[in-house]
């Protein structure tokens, strides 16, 4: 699989991913469902912290990559959802440090929502990956 950015501004770069990317060559695609701060019996974790938060629904995802066969470095597309969003944007470095790690700037949309399906989670992130 290839993979080109494309930026025809650099802002996004700053913030830690592209504009949009070409894919070309891929076999194979994985698409996640939102992963959240659960627990492998699916009860809520880390309650009130948006960090704590972050970083458990990004183990949750590479969970779910890894079972796929794939990883962070597959990953085209993120949708991610906060029930605050200055406080995941505060937070942001967590998202940067992981895909970061993995060489990857995937295209990216950040919503604010009033809640998420289970309450007391304040995170929520869904992936789009191919190989």
């Amino acid at each position: 699989m290839q993979r080109t950015a494309v930026n025809p501004w650099d802002w996004s770069l700053k913030l830690g991913y592209n504009q949009a990317e070409i894919i070309q060559g891929a076999t194979r695609q994985v698409v996640c469902a939102g992963q959240t701060a659960v627990d492998a019996n699916g009860n809520p974790q880390h309650p009130g912290d948006m960090r704590g938060q972050i970083g458990l629904a990004l183990d949750n995802l590479e969970a779910v990559l890894t079972s796929a066969g794939m990883d962070l470095s597959n990953v085209t597309r993120l949708g991610i959802y906060a029930t605050d969003v200055e406080d995941a944007l505060k937070n942001f470095d967590v998202l940067g440090q992981r895909f970061g790690a993995a060489q990857s700037a995937p295209p990216m949309t950040l919503v604010g929502v009033t809640r998420l399906a289970i309450p007391g989670l304040l995170f929520e992130i869904e992936a789009t990956a191919c190989a």
